[in-house]
């Protein structure tokens, strides 16, 4: 756990790192910083079912090797391109991302019994938050203090470190009572990826769009009221919050499913608009908001273990880091799009809607392909 954390740290500082190198560096607006986050997250999203195939193949050392080389290239090479060539290149990046988050949810799965895993996965999003404590702050000190070659580099050089200490340690990715089920023939992909699953990825999207909505919102709202040297700050706040809630989500007996904790998030995050100056306000009407964040995180990492077989886990998991970064591929551009063309405090707003229309149409999905059996949204 203590390796994954490591190896998101580059993860979370690369998409504020690369917003404010475009807007502040390039001369671009939000929406165009956005295009470029939107085609490395489709094209990590594009990526991961199948790197998550080839780690139930072959195996977590060779799909790391080249994953690291990949993303160690993009970043080192990036503040010596053009915008329009940033635009190209993200997308075979992104395809080449190194997989932390299918890797870590897969060495969970493998070491830690099933009765355990909600509270393992609830340490883990803990865990990812705390990267996002520390990632996107650095990353918004290096593009601000240091010239942008160097910022851009340092990312670069993180991915190549971690992808060395991965490939090094070489943690386990199956348990052991399940060693015998990856000797068998694989499961066709339509006898496995049921309704159930189906509405998880969703729900993982809009998730994960609001998400990058409310944060993408609250550095727009402090640059624009002049309260930038203080973003760092407030994403840390944003991250504690949701560590509290991802404690709370893993600690007691039963939580929330993973339905009900989405919406919640998506209904809360709607009316922070309304008060969003000073920073410091603004933080305290992001805190209902973000305590949910972890649990949801949380959840739907839990859902996909339960519904997913074995042999196909890394597929499995795949999908749902696919989904989640199609949720953060659109959310960008979208609400970076509403920014630019209304104000910070829509971007909120925004984030909420554009999350329950996602989820939706999971709902629909689901009740449409097994309407006998499907429960509630948030039952």
């Amino acid at each position: 756990m203590l390796l994954m954390f490591l190896a998101r740290l580059p993860m979370t500082a690369m998409g504020v790192t690369m917003t404010l190198y475009v807007v502040n560096d390039l001369g671009r607006g939000y929406g165009a910083a956005g295009l470029i986050g939107a085609a490395t997250t489709l094209g990590s999203a594009f990526g991961a079912p199948l790197v998550g195939r080839f780690v139930d193949r072959y195996g977590l050392r060779p799909v790391v090797a080249i994953c690291g080389l990949g993303s160690t290239a993009f970043w080192i090479s990036s503040p010596h391109l053009s915008y329009a060539t940033l635009v190209v290149v993200a997308l075979p990046a992104g395809i080449l991302s190194v997989p932390a988050g299918t890797l870590a949810r897969l060495v969970l799965t493998a070491l830690v019994p099933v009765e355990q895993r909600r509270a393992a996965y609830s340490l883990d999003t803990i865990l990812v938050e705390a990267s996002f404590m520390i990632g996107p702050s650095a990353g918004i000190m290096a593009i601000t203090q240091l010239p942008a070659v160097y910022a851009l580099t340092g990312i670069g050089v993180c991915f190549a470190v971690s992808a060395t200490l991965i490939y090094w340690s070489n943690p386990p990715i199956r348990a052991e009572a399940d060693t015998e089920v990856f000797t068998g023939e694989r499961p066709k992909v339509r006898s496995w990826l049921t309704g159930r699953l189906v509405m998880a990825m969703f729900i993982g999207a809009g998730a994960l769009f609001c998400l990058v909505g409310m944060e993408l919102a609250a550095l727009a709202t402090v640059r624009a009221s002049g309260d930038i040297a203080w973003s760092g700050l407030l994403i840390t706040l944003m991250c504690i919050a949701s560590v509290i809630g991802g404690a709370i989500h893993g600690a007691v007996r039963r939580s929330l499913s993973q339905g009900a904790l989405m919406v919640l998030l998506a209904v809360l995050t709607l009316p922070v608009g309304l008060v969003d100056q000073p920073w410091w306000l603004l933080a305290i009407v992001l805190f209902p908001s973000n305590l949910l964040c972890a649990p949801t995180l949380a959840a739907s990492t839990e859902t996909v273990s339960a519904a997913a077989p074995a042999r196909v886990r890394g597929e499995a998991m795949g999908l749902l880091d696919a989904a989640s970064r199609i949720g953060l591929a659109i959310g960008s551009p979208i609400i970076g799009f509403v920014i630019d063309h209304s104000s910070p405090g829509w971007g909120f707003a925004a984030s909420g809607l554009g999350a329950l229309a996602i989820a939706s149409i999971g709902l629909f999905w689901r009740r449409s392909r097994t309407p006998e059996r499907v429960p509630a949204l948030v039952s």
